[in-house]
């Protein structure tokens, strides 16, 4: 564990369930005790009836879904956009073949960490921006979050009052899906310096916008969500 990563864990609060802000078909972390050192893997939320159980993935290793028994301790971890939480919880009910699905034990007590508003992982993705009296406009996304992105623009924009509308493609698991998002968004600042990036037109200097969203849909959301999580708990050099 990194002193980053003990400085998050020493800072411990308990939250509600609502906090978690759990989505279907949002990514967990599901961890497993049942050798001497716990084993991660990663599994989609399904549903949960609240007080009773969850319904989750069952997790796959080598393309086959993993061994487990009722009454196995498990412990699981959810990215909320604004924190890490995590729960005990066991196994009530496994379902097999061919839908590989589980039911778990509603969580007692929910332990998490709180961040910043929202944390932003870093990315280079082309993506369009239209605004008023403008030709769509081809500009690099550098950081997103899931409530705004950061993004480099050759030119300038001239954005009307509603704001505008950011066009891009992410990867949706389980099976890396192309998957479109078209969102408004208004502009919160801007500056110019030299491009972080290479894709943007080969220009040096550009126009650096913060947007936020407006009317992101919750399944886009939940993809940002489960984006930000993995570079967090795999790769903590892309988180800004």
């Amino acid at each position: 564990m990194t002193d980053k990563e003990t400085a998050m864990e020493a800072k411990l609060e308990q939250f509600e369930f609502d906090a978690m802000n759990l989505q279907v078909g949002g990514r967990i972390q599901f961890i497993t005790h049942r050798g001497i050192k716990p084993v991660r893997h990663f599994s989609t939320l399904i549903g949960y009836l609240r007080d009773e159980y969850l319904i989750v993935k069952t997790p796959q290793e080598n393309g086959k879904a993993i061994v487990l028994d009722e009454g196995d301790k498990l412990t699981i971890r959810v990215f909320s956009g604004v924190s890490v939480c995590s729960f005990a919880c066991s196994v009530l009910r496994v379902f097999g073949r061919p839908l590989h699905y589980l039911h778990l034990s509603f969580p007692d007590i929910i332990n998490g960490t709180s961040l910043r508003g929202a944390m932003r992982v870093k990315v280079e993705l082309l993506a369009q921006l239209m605004c008023r009296d403008q030709p769509e406009v081809p500009v690099c996304i550098v950081n997103l979050s899931v409530t705004g992105a950061l993004i480099e623009s050759p030119g300038m924009l001239t954005p009307d009052d509603s704001g505008v509308t950011l066009v891009f493609t992410l990867l949706a698991p389980p099976r890396q899906q192309p998957l479109r998002i078209a969102t408004r968004a208004r502009i919160q600042n801007l500056s110019m310096g030299k491009s972080t990036t290479a894709i943007v037109g080969g220009q040096d200097d550009v126009y650096t916008y913060g947007l936020q969203f407006i009317d992101l849909e919750s399944a886009h959301y939940t993809l940002l969500q489960n984006l930000i999580y993995e570079a967090l708990i795999t790769d903590r050099q892309k988180i800004v």
